[in-house]
Parts: structure tokens; C-alpha cells; sequence
């Protein structure tokens, strides 16, 4: 019997350090692509987009048939098990995700007690059209927000630039805010299963605002509610490879990691190389960490930065990609160049 290609990403979450390090981006099936412009286009809203499976596997495809990374990751929205959980979400032109604010105990008594996954159906549905399209070497990532990341947009019905009301709920009513983490806990273990049946070989955990909470309240609201939901899956798949990215954790970063035993931790552009190469890639995997911006300069400035990303972390197990996601106006050009210089 022939032997099946094995994954490189994959490979490096089971232990494996590979040579060339594997790569993708975060928020790679994006604005800064013509083809998906046109799809999104077609789609008509954001959340019509993530909930139409052929246009949502079209769209997770284009990435990888443009640029041959070595994961697609599908095509969804944090902000989906929020509207599992019956609550309103939409998204605005310009202005970014707009729910109904959880921002009082009485509110927060409103909020149903487990996501209804039947309405995302369409998520699995699309996993499984992408599975199915992409070669046996190229791995495919399913995703969920971490719960305080999630928690934050939900508490104060969008974006902030500091999450002032979910720390304020966190200090003034510990209760209602642990309320909802415990649901978004829960819904997001049966969310990722159920991703994991559909297709996904590997699973990534955002907690995009995870930087912004004091020590003690990373502890509280970041690790713990991850540490929960590895050992959920993990209840259920035990050899289930798990990403986190907790967003500006820095110093923090080995505690997430020893806690919540996540096969890898993506780190952003900030991140200290020698601190990082001392106290974390000795324990698991790094992802990371270019400079969106960087990657939009493009010319002699990508190319150091790419060759410092290396130097850094490649003797070590590393996935290559961003320390967040894509920018709208990257060329297209320079995301070629920086594959090419990856790749050698």
C-alpha cells in the first residue's frame, strides 16, 4: 500500500520540526485578494457569506490555489456562536460586528444556556466541500473565539479599543461575566467536535484581546476558559491538535502554555525572540510572527523581516505565518515574495 503524504503543519503539531517550516495566514481568504472580492460581492452580507457552504469553501480555497500554503483555514466568523446562542448578530459596512449588549446582570440572564448547532450546519457543510477539494498534504484549521475574546463583543455590542466594558463586568459582576464564559465555553467544545468531524485536522483558538487583561485576570479569564475547552475536545478526541493565540500575552505566554496544553501557541509581532525561544518553543510549537505592516512595505524591509522571523524560530518547531491577520491593502505581490523567501 502506498503511504499517504503526510502534512507538514500537522507533522509540527505532533512534534516534528520540519526543515522549511509550514505556512499560511491568518485571515488569508480575504479583501486583499481580487477572486474573493468578487465572491463577497456575490454573497451579499458578511454572515451570508460565512453560512453559504459553496461560496464559504470557494473562498477558503482561493488562498491555497493562489499561493500553495500549507493550511486552509475555513472561512467563519468568532461571532458565530453568539448567533448560535440566539442572540442578534450583524455586521455593518465600515463599522465592524453589532450584537445586542450583555452589559448588565439582568441582560446577561437573558442569554440562552447552550448554542443551537444546527445553525451552524452551514460551517461543517463547508468543511467538508473543502476537505474534500484540497490535496492530502494540505491540512485544514477549524476555529472558534476564545470565550473572554468572544465574551468582550458580547458584553458591549462591537469592537472597543481597550474592551473597557468587559473589564468593567469582570471587576463589578464576576458572576455574570463567568456566566457567560461558561456558556461560550461549553457551546465552543461541541463547536469544535463537531469541526472536527466535518473535516478539520487541526483547530486554532483566537483570543485576539487577550493582551488586555491585568495578570491575575489572564489567569481568570483567558487560561482557564482555553484550559477547559482543549480538555473538552480532548475528552472526546484525545490526539486533537489545538492552536492558541492569545493576542499580547508576552510575558505570560509559558503559564497560557503549561496550562492549557495547547500543541502551539501563535505569537505576535511583539513577541521578545530569545524569551520566547527560551521558555516556549522548548515546550511546543510557535506560530508566528511577521508584521502585517511589514508585509504590506514589502521590498528589502520584508525580506529582513522574514530572515529575522527564521533566524529566530526556525532551528526550532515553527509554522510560519503573521502575528495577525492580513491587511485589505497588502499586495499580492509581496505575499509571493515573502512565500518564495520562506521557502528558499
Amino acid at each position: 500500500m502506498p503511504q499517504s503524504p503526510t502534512k507538514p503543519l500537522i507533522d509540527v503539531l505532533s512534534g516534528q520540526r520540519q526543515t522549511v517550516p509550514p505556512m499560511w495566514m491568518m485571515r488569508q481568504a480575504g479583501r486583499y485578494l481580487p477572486e474573493y472580492r468578487e465572491v463577497r460581492a456575490k454573497a451579499g452580507g458578511f454572515l451570508d457569506l460565512c453560512f453559504n457552504p459553496e461560496l464559504a469553501a470557494e473562498v477558503t480555497l482561493q488562498p491555497i490555489r493562489r499561493f500553495g500554503f500549507d493550511a486552509a483555514i475555513i472561512f467563519s466568523d468568532i461571532l458565530v456562536i453568539p448567533y448560535a446562542l440566539g442572540r442578534s448578530v450583524r455586521f455593518e459596512v465600515g463599522e465592524g460586528p453589532r450584537l445586542e449588549p450583555l452589559d448588565d446582570p439582568a441582560k446577561v440572564a437573558t442569554l440562552a444556556p447552550r448554542a443551537d448547532l444546527g445553525k451552524l450546519q452551514p460551517v461543517f457543510d463547508a468543511l467538508k466541500i473543502v476537505r474534500g477539494a484540497l490535496a492530502p498534504e494540505v491540512a485544514l484549521i477549524g476555529f472558534c473565539g476564545a470565550p473572554w475574546t468572544v465574551a468582550t463583543y458580547m458584553v458591549a455590542g462591537h469592537g472597543t479599543p481597550d474592551q473597557a466594558p468587559a473589564r468593567m463586568m469582570a471587576y463589578r459582576h464576576p458572576e455574570a461575566l463567568s456566566k457567560i464564559i461558561d456558556v461560550l465555553v461549553d457551546s465552543s467544545i461541541e463547536y469544535l467536535l463537531a469541526q472536527l468531524a466535518a473535516g478539520a485536522d487541526a483547530l486554532q483558538i483566537f483570543d485576539t484581546w487577550a493582551g488586555v487583561l491585568p495578570p491575575i485576570e489572564f489567569v481568570r479569564w483567558s487560561i482557564e476558559p482555553t484550559r477547559r475547552i482543549v480538555e473538552g475536545v480532548r475528552a472526546k478526541v484525545p490526539d486533537a491538535k489545538i492552536i492558541g493565540f492569545p493576542r499580547g500575552a508576552g510575558a505570560l505566554l509559558p503559564a497560557y502554555v503549561e496550562a492549557t496544553g495547547v500543541n502551539a501557541v501563535s505569537i505576535d509581532w511583539t513577541a521578545e525572540p530569545a524569551f520566547i525561544r527560551e521558555r516556549v518553543q522548548s515546550k511546543v510549537a510557535v506560530q508566528g510572527n511577521l508584521d502585517p505592516l511589514v508585509l504590506i512595505t514589502g521590498g528589502a524591509a520584508l525580506d529582513r523581516a522574514v530572515d529575522d522571523v527564521l533566524a529566530n524560530f526556525a532551528q526550532g518547531r515553527l509554522i510560519f505565518n503573521l502575528g495577525h491577520g492580513i491587511q485589505p491593502e497588502t499586495p499580492i505581490a509581496h505575499v509571493e515574495r515573502m512565500i518564495k523567501r520562506v521557502r528558499g
